[in-house]
């Protein structure tokens, strides 16, 4: 059997042997982008973040890992568990911390059980999961946003959830206005007004490879997210130095004014996928934020022949751009089997309603031919 280690560091484990084992080019899971955020402050436990990446080992060699974090809190998860946290606390007990397996402040589905393929690594994997939560008497183990040919490591006494994501695929359009052509005429006239209206206000538009943009450029960028996300009282846990970490990972669509950098959209890349990440402005022009954000990120993803954008979590006003409802799933493993029981009666209410959401979204599909 393989020997599971736990590291308090990715750099622990070399970027080489972390990186063989991922099925795809999910930037996400990359060696590289979690190191970022260990090293350039993201991840804190006084922000509820304790790096405890799972290897599994054979004769020294690395054959199995996953992503794998002590939580103090549900911040930055996007898959939420508040209610369950508060009745474990009331009936006395300790929910936090719990184990999560996932990827810090990114609601994106993608490979958690890094193990080439192998099934049976995959399984030893969620095991190590179970084995460590007991060890340390933590209440609960989490694998967010999995890929749906992982679903099948994880054992009956795991709870599924599953949500909705509104996701662009490629119907293989020439062009953003052979893809206009497929919407229905409201829809169509809508983004067109839209496209217009940010055309009229002067503003320039760019579309930067994140290896040119200077500090200065990062810096403006980085301020542009961090007073968007004070102006709605979220936490912007992503310091300048991990958006300047970036560097070569990141694309990124611009507004300019005369006084530099008035609006941004990052967008990550792999694998045939465009994942739109942060948006930032300081200006309020009409329909800035589903330019950048959405159309820019459509016409990039046609150039490139990319076979699907996922511009992030929520935004039923997504649909009529474009974007499809989609699900994603978790698994949810509760060890106090009494309360695991309670969930699971709750859960089936709500697969039910997502069931029922994800139907009447697919009803209003803005496509003319659905």
């Amino acid at each position: 059997m393989p020997e599971a280690r736990f590291h308090p560091r990715i750099a622990q484990i070399p970027a080489t042997d972390w990186d063989a084992l991922r099925p795809d080019a999910n930037p996400f899971v990359s060696h590289a982008f979690l190191h970022a955020l260990e090293d350039s402050g993201c991840i804190r436990p006084g922000w509820g973040w304790q790096a405890h990446h799972l290897g599994l080992y054979e004769h020294g060699q690395l054959r199995a890992a996953a992503p794998l974090y002590l939580k103090g809190n549900s911040h930055g998860e996007f898959v939420f568990d508040w209610s369950w946290a508060a009745a474990w606390e009331r009936a006395g007990g300790d929910y936090y911390p719990k184990l999560l397996c996932g990827v810090p402040y990114s609601p994106i589905t993608g490979p958690r059980l890094l193990a080439g393929g192998d099934a049976g690594l995959q399984r030893a994997l969620v095991e190590a999961m179970r084995g460590e939560a007991g060890r340390l008497q933590l209440s609960s183990v989490h694998a967010n946003f999995l890929l749906a040919d992982e679903a099948d490591a994880f054992g009956a006494d795991w709870l599924a959830r599953s949500d909705v994501q509104f996701h662009w695929r490629n119907r293989g359009w020439r062009d953003f206005d052979d893809f206009l052509a497929a919407l229905n005429h409201k829809k169509r006239a809508n983004i067109r007004h839209e496209r217009a209206r940010v055309a009229a206000s002067g503003l320039r538009m760019a579309w930067r490879e994140g290896a040119t943009l200077t500090d200065a450029e990062w810096n403006e960028v980085h301020a542009l997210y961090l007073a968007t996300f004070d102006a709605k009282g979220n936490h912007a846990a992503l310091t300048p130095a991990f958006f300047r970490r970036l560097g070569g990972m990141a694309q990124l669509a611009l507004a300019h004014d005369a006084d530099g950098i008035a609006a941004m959209a990052l967008f990550l890349e792999g694998d045939g996928v465009l994942y739109g990440r942060y948006w930032g402005s300081r200006v309020d022009a009409p329909g800035l934020h589903f330019e950048l954000c959405y159309y820019r990120g459509i016409e990039h993803a046609l150039a490139r022949g990319l076979r699907c954008f996922e511009p992030g979590a929520q935004g039923e006003h997504k649909l009529a751009r474009g974007f499809l409802p989609v699900r994603t799933h978790s698994r949810h493993l509760l060890l106090h089997e009494g309360f695991r029981t309670a969930v699971r009666e709750a859960l089936h209410g709500e697969s039910a309603a997502m069931d029922s959401y994800a139907d009447e979204c697919m009803a209003h599909s803005p496509y003319a031919s659905r």
